[in-house]
């Protein structure tokens, strides 16, 4: 996050945070940015006379144009490019809006000989709007832009990187080179800018992810397929029993269901209508049948399985409510180029429940659920989040269920954001295909936004599974699910956590808590005694056998990051006990072991540092 100010008011020396508005915040930031694009392309084409200009949007952090160019951009040639957008920019170009008839646009068009500007203009309605930089350039465009370059800061823009594109997103299509860039209002905003981006990157989860041994992908097992190491599986076992230990506490019932199923399954919860293009291909059940209804495909989700096991059985009024849980993994096709570490895999583990209520229940049960949500919050030190109601988009077809279902479920969700004081904001069309969900938008260390937790309230695949209760006047009424996961996407959450901690795990999450280090041989059994000792406690530590001087030692430690290292000579032997050092405090001298295994064992219980 940006430095905040001091509070001490004689501080004469205090600086006020640096604000940054993404695109969509600012409508200054909007207008320079898209006009920051086109003077980027404008630059690009006096430069590469044989360079074709194809789209140019902002972005919420920036701006990008895709180009078709005969040879690929060098950073030397984003130099050059840069150099001439100053130039342009000094110039005080205006901006001017002219409206065209589709005829005159497709005459100029064709007279600059560019054809994807054509292939955009087929797409556009009347009245057909330019924007023109100066006399001397103009795209099809809808604006909005400034009035003219000299609101454009030169020191407030830089050209960051080019990437490949295909034309409309099309793999079968011509590849593009996208150039991105940033522009800010002031030269303070984008050092600031570049100081965040900097930070991110020596936090980047898939850096440290190797540096701590943690996870790695494999080209042979295949992109966004994460293989987890011995500590990452172990960090991720600690997430889950931390979950399954809340759950259990609130009446969560376990259960497993399988990877695949038959497509049917997905026909009936209506993923198969909706998603498939999303689902990984359909398996026949054998070489001679490829039908849909013989044929099987990986999960995308696992609601529908869920659904089975509580339609197993007639159900009473008094069963309910019923809560299922699992951490269930579930596979989607991502397009390649949407991959990115942890944060969108194509095989996924979701700490996923589903609630099985009663009308006269859902109020107190999406209470509880939230209060849940916001306690794992607590627990993993995430603080800076805020609600998005995610509802029905009026008028789209993306939605299956009754108008009156809708406003129930979204009522259920206003009441407990009322009832619970929640900052939030509401989101049309941020909906499931199948109901509104209350989406957890948490916001990092470095104010970038990321979506954790979720309940939803779903009244339509009950409806359509046909799902039945025996309430207490004897009638078969109809159960409302909850749908929820605090923890959302586990490999998801794990990359925001390594992001957010920088990688320093508190103790309790740490997958290694305390290191041992003999300064020698003669020490080095004494060592592993302590450590089997400290690990009946359930305290994870080991011992550093590489007998490495003990400044390198420590500096190997501090590297990995590990919480606690302790220090073992002949006073530590003599005296059973431990020079402990730990990052959170530094030097905390010799320690008993018995107060080191208290200590220990209360931080695990109170979730705190050593």
């Amino acid at each position: 996050m940006a430095q905040q100010p001091s509070k001490d008011k004689h501080n004469q020396d205090a600086v006020a945070p640096i604000s940054l508005p993404k695109t969509s915040e600012s409508e200054q930031l909007k207008r320079i940015r898209h006009t920051t694009s086109h003077v980027m392309a404008m630059a690009v084409q006096r430069l590469f006379p044989k360079a074709q200009v194809t789209i140019g949007p902002w972005i919420e952090n920036g701006f990008y144009y895709d180009f078709d160019n005969p040879e690929p951009f060098t950073e030397q040639d984003l130099k050059a490019i840069k150099k001439e957008m100053v130039k342009i920019i000094k110039k005080k170009l205006s901006l001017e809006r002219e409206e065209v008839s589709r005829e005159e646009a497709k005459a100029r068009i064709e007279k600059l000989g560019e054809p994807y500007k054509l292939e955009i203009l087929e797409g556009l309605e009347e009245p057909i709007t330019l924007y023109h930089l100066g006399d001397q350039w103009w795209d099809l465009c809808a604006g909005p832009h400034v009035e003219s370059t000299k609101e454009i800061n030169p020191k407030a823009i830089a050209l960051e990187s080019v990437a490949g594109a295909y034309w409309r997103g099309d793999a079968n299509k011509q590849q593009l080179q996208r150039i991105y860039g940033t522009a800010w209002e002031t030269p303070e905003q984008l050092a600031e800018y570049k100081r965040r981006k900097e930070e991110a990157m020596k936090r980047d989860h898939r850096k440290l992810g190797k540096e701590l041994d943690l996870f790695l992908f494999s080209d042979l097992v295949g992109p966004g397929l994460p293989l987890w190491t011995p500590k990452g599986t172990l960090l991720r076992s600690l997430l889950e029993d931390y979950l399954k230990q809340e759950q259990i506490k609130r009446g969560y019932l376990p259960v497993t269901t399988p990877h695949i199923a038959r497509v049917d399954l997905f026909k009936t919860s209506g993923h198969w209508q909706k998603y498939q293009e999303d689902m990984f291909p359909m398996m026949a059940e054998d070489d001679t049948s490829r039908s849909d209804e013989d044929g099987f495909v990986m999960k995308p989700m696992n609601c529908p399985f869920h659904i089975q096991i509580f339609k197993n059985q007639l159900r009473s009024y008094r069963e309910l409510p019923m809560r299922l849980a699992e951490f269930g993994t579930v596979y989607r096709y991502e397009k390649s180029g949407q991959l990115g570490g942890l944060t969108r895999v194509r095989g996924f583990t979701v700490d996923d429940s589903h609630l099985f209520v009663r009308p006269d229940q859902l109020d107190e049960e999406f209470i509880n659920v939230v209060d849940l949500i916001l306690q794992v919050f607590k627990d993993l030190q995430l603080k800076n989040f805020k609600a998005r109601l995610s509802f029905k988009e009026e008028g789209s077809d993306k939605y299956i269920g009754s108008n009156e279902a809708w406003e129930k479920a979204q009522g259920a969700i206003r009441r407990a954001v009322d009832t619970l004081g929640m900052d939030s904001f509401e989101a049309p069309g941020e909906a499931a295909f199948y109901g509104p969900k209350l989406d957890f938008i948490f916001q990092d260390a470095l104010e970038r936004e990321w979506q954790l937790g979720t309940v939803q309230v779903d009244y339509n695949l009950p409806e359509r599974f046909e799902l039945e209760y025996v309430a207490e006047d004897g009638t078969r009424q109809r159960p409302i699910m909850i749908h929820r996961a605090p923890f959302g996407s586990l490999e998801r959450l794990i990359g925001i956590l390594i992001e957010e901690y920088a990688g320093d795990f508190p103790f309790w999450m740490a997958p290694e808590q305390m290191r041992l280090l003999p300064v020698g041989a003669d020490f080095m059994d004494f060592a592993q005694e302590t450590a089997a000792k400290l690990r009946l406690q359930g305290i994870r530590a080991e011992v550093d056998t590489s007998g490495d001087r003990l400044g390198k030692l420590i500096r190997n430690g501090e590297k990995q990051k590990i919480p606690v290292m302790a220090i073992v000579g002949a006073k530590e032997m003599e005296a059973n006990s431990l020079s402990i050092r730990t990052r959170a405090e530094g030097e905390l001298g010799a320690l008993e072991l018995a107060t080191v295994i208290d200590r220990a064992v209360k931080a695990n219980s109170d979730r705190t540092n050593f």
